[in-house]
């Protein structure tokens, strides 16, 4: 059962093979298990059993809500929830209940899909390694994995101070799918906060176009930018969520305005007549040889099956990461204001004056990386420095933008770029840089496609030598996002990327760890 992918168990449940109860309550047992993983925050397991049971009536009388009734998911803790803490793991948010669910946790729910809980991830959103949030850092299943202990080649009992880490910064709703606790997670998307945990957990990560996924209910990191992302184990998995959660929002107004059409992906997949195009500027400093080896391997791969595979040029790149870093905290800045002390969240007791309030209640609210970023972004829209910050930072947007408009308009199908520069680091190498050099290093084939608002996912190709797995990118046309999915599904059916064995992985972790379940929230029925 655990092998299964998100349609397999949507036909197990159609032909009565498993039950949602049954499924529901498995899901919770490994979700305790591996608790030590850390991927959730809150797990409001009577609710899910009452969602559960209500999926069971539904497709017992025929009258199921689609292909994601009675099907475990989850969703990151920065999505508001109807009477679920949704904290964004921020002491700013702890104890904050929304009154409204995010729209496509809404759309989840209207397809009975069944919330096992909300993941953890870097305070805000704010990071690539999912490690700076109150709740404690995300931990890799593949690092406890049999395929990772037999390559490391040591005696893995040493002490556990040296994990491997998730990504970031949906690094919870990552592990969430890869360590088999749900079928389909929500990740949200700034500068591939998706991509990123999902190659470094062997899982597929997608980044729709901007506008096809409505942003309202997702507290915002960078509005121009956010986009929700999907995880699943495969990308036919993927088009079934999208076809679930897409469409124009009336709440959102960057959703697209014509209705969108779900799509099945075809089985027998042609790619004779595609061109696939390699950005020489990819090539980058730090890009390890696996990295290099494995996007080499994919050209082939292509170039044997009879596409044709170019070499092409996105000149603004290597500017992307610096147009990214000042765009990104100018908005961190401005949306941040909000939370003030006033209305909701945490309210700091100090009250000498209002303008005490607020500085208390932000200096206890927001850890130093959220601090850092307003105070960056704030300088950069000073008075004297926004012309020469913000609106150059605008222009090299549209620079990249036009860039890959060329390639596009040149005849070139799809990009395909390495996801990440290597495999996973441990933790105690994470941490020897801070958060804003790993963001760059972390983010660097990334975040170009936020600043375009283009569709990118990351598929899973091969494990490194460490046994960790590497993952590689393909970025699509705006709103082309079908033909972006059948060309990675094309490759994702000649790679068969080997899955983690979860067997191994909880005989792994019952050496190191017993399950500790009182960092999870057990939120109440609602």
């Amino acid at each position: 059962m655990w092998g299964w992918t998100l349609r397999e168990v949507t036909q197990a449940l159609r032909e009565g093979r498993i039950s949602p109860t049954e499924l529901c309550q498995r899901c919770v047992s490994l979700i305790r298990n591996t608790s030590f993983l850390n991927a959730y925050i809150t797990v409001p397991e009577e609710l899910a059993m009452k969602q559960a049971r209500a999926a069971e009536k539904r497709l017992q009388t025929g009258k199921s809500l689609g292909p994601l009734d009675g099907v475990p998911v989850a969703v990151k803790d920065n999505f508001s929830t109807a009477g679920i803490e949704t904290t964004c793991a921020s002491h700013m948010l702890k104890g904050y209940v929304p009154p409204f669910n995010a729209t496509v946790v809404q759309r989840f729910l209207d397809q009975g899909a069944v919330l096992m809980g909300k993941t953890n991830l870097d305070e805000f959103a704010m990071g690539s390694g999912s490690i700076d949030g109150i709740f404690g850092p995300v931990k890799n299943p593949w690092g406890y994995s049999e395929q990772y202990r037999e390559r490391l080649g040591q005696d893995h009992k040493r002490e556990d101070s040296d994990w491997v880490i998730a990504g970031g910064s949906s690094g919870g709703s990552a592990v969430a799918v890869a360590s088999l606790t749900c079928f389909a997670s929500l990740g949200s998307d700034t500068g591939g906060s998706t991509r990123n945990p999902a190659a470094h957990c062997g899982i597929v990560g997608f980044k729709s176009s901007y506008g096809l996924l409505s942003r309202h209910g997702l507290i915002p990191l960078v509005n121009s930018m956010d986009v929700p992302g999907i995880m699943t184990r495969c990308i036919d998995d993927v088009s079934i969520v999208l076809g679930a959660l897409a469409g124009h929002d009336p709440k959102d107004s960057t959703t697209i305005q014509d209705p969108f059409e779900p799509f099945e992906l075809p089985d027998e997949i042609h790619v004779r007549n595609l061109c696939v195009g390699i950005p020489k500027e990819y090539h980058a400093p730090g890009l390890s040889t696996e990295g290099l080896k494995s996007w080499t391997k994919a050209a082939d791969l292509f170039e044997n099956a009879g596409a044709r595979v170019v070499e092409v040029s996105l000149p603004h790149t290597p500017y992307s990461i610096v147009c990214y870093h000042v765009l990104c905290t100018a908005e961190v800045a401005s949306n941040m204001a909000r939370f003030d002390g006033l209305e909701y969240g945490h309210r700091s007791e100090v009250e000498t004056s209002t303008e005490a309030l607020y500085a208390a209640t932000r200096r206890e609210g927001f850890n130093d990386v959220v601090r850092g970023r307003i105070l960056a972004g704030n300088y950069f829209l000073l008075k004297q420095n926004y012309d020469h910050y913000f609106i150059k930072a605008q222009k090299v947007r549209r620079l990249i933008g036009n860039d890959f408009l060329k390639v596009f308009g040149s005849g070139v199908d799809v990009l395909l770029t390495p996801t990440t520069l290597s495999d996973a680091s441990t933790y105690l190498e994470f941490i020897k840089e801070d958060n804003r050099t790993r963001s760059v290093q972390e983010d660097i084939f990334t975040q170009s496609v936020n600043l375009a608002g283009l569709p990118a996912v990351t598929v899973p190709t091969a494990l490194s030598r460490r046994g960790l797995p590497l993952g590689i990118q393909f970025i699509g046309q705006a709103f082309c996002d079908k033909q972006l999915l059948t060309v990675a599904k094309w490759f994702e059916q000649q790679i068969n990327f080997q899955r983690i064995n979860l067997q191994g992985l909880l005989n792994n972790c019952g050496e190191l760890h017993k399950p500790d379940i009182s960092k999870i929230v057990m939120a109440p029925t609602v």
